[in-house]
């Protein structure tokens, strides 16, 4: 049961191509302003000129501010823009609640631990999506296509591999609460908040608006070769939120799965364990198996415990 509803007194409703255009402008508008702030603040905050702030998004400038001046635009411009983007469409042009005091009675949150048996089942099984994406074949006419998604994902890849480098804790404290809390929040508040039931009004079928917002939620992230398993992430994102009615399940999920890779990332670099992110060479079916039990059982807890909460 997703929560989308008139204030009380006021009602709105605007065709829904309309509708769905002007969140998508408020919102690109909205990063759009965010971080050209954090952009005009990296002087005074980081001793970053601006000049430089092409090398800083590029990853390729040596300042021992960098890492976090580039966190700074990423989580003002980012996480916080989705969230503040949502929030003035909710308020000031549908004119709807999200009625946040019902997402956290004490019914709902009495199974919110059961995302962690269902995310590490879910992170198990997804090994088998990253090696299909990964490894994925075009045809010889689509070769050029191929070979610029490829550089495209290189150049995304360093990227990664540039803002994860922490150079110290506290870097790994600002990584968490960036990739982690803001993003977590503020991408499932405009997505699972809004997105997805509005989706779910247009076509009048709650699973297709499951599945067209994680399909808008991968598509965003421009990132091809990460498409497939970042979609059905957003589908299990959906589903939370479908089977429990409230946002704090997928908030938390996804909160959660942000937070273990980074912290695994970071204990790759410390030499903890080995970890390559996004990489997956060989398929270990026993992990797979492992994973797709986990899954199961935890799924079916979910539902067998929200079954009166699904609406069509």
């Amino acid at each position: 049961m997703e929560i989308y509803e008139d204030r009380p007194g006021q009602s709105n409703h605007q065709p829904w191509l309309l509708s769905f255009t002007v969140l998508v402008l408020i919102v690109f508008g909205t990063l759009s302003v965010l971080q050209s702030v954090a952009v005009a603040l990296l002087p005074m905050l980081f001793g970053i000129s601006i000049d430089q702030v092409s090398l800083l998004l590029g990853a390729t400038l040596d300042h021992p501010n960098a890492r976090l001046a580039y966190f700074f635009i990423k989580g003002l411009g980012g996480g916080f823009a989705f969230f503040v983007g949502g929030w003035i469409f909710i308020r000031f042009v549908d004119k709807k609640t999200l009625q946040f005091e019902k997402h956290l009675t004490p019914q709902l949150l009495d199974n919110l631990w059961i995302v962690f048996p269902i995310l590490i089942g879910y992170v198990l099984l997804n090994a088998i999506l990253i090696y299909l994406n990964m490894n994925f074949d075009f045809p010889d006419f689509l070769s050029e296509l191929e070979a610029s998604l490829k550089a495209k994902e290189d150049q995304l890849m360093d990227l990664t591999s540039y803002t994860l480098d922490f150079d110290s804790f506290e870097e790994f404290l600002v990584g968490i609460l960036v990739i982690g809390l803001l993003a977590g929040v503020g991408e499932e508040y405009l997505f699972r908040g809004i997105v997805q039931p509005k989706m779910h009004q247009y076509t009048r079928n709650a699973h297709w608006g499951v599945w067209i917002t994680a399909f808008i939620f991968s598509l965003i992230h421009f990132q091809f070769y990460g498409f497939l398993p970042r979609l059905f992430l957003g589908v299990l994102f959906g589903y939370l939120y479908l089977y429990t009615g409230s946002l704090l399940y997928p908030m938390l999920a996804h909160i959660s799965n942000n937070v273990m890779m980074v912290t695994l990332v970071y204990l790759n670099k410390l030499r903890l364990l080995e970890f390559s992110m996004g990489e997956v060479d060989t398929l270990k079916w026993q992990y797979i198996i492992v994973g797709l039990f986990v899954f199961i059982f935890s799924w079916y807890g979910l539902i067998k415990t929200n079954k009166n909460k699904v609406h069509r």
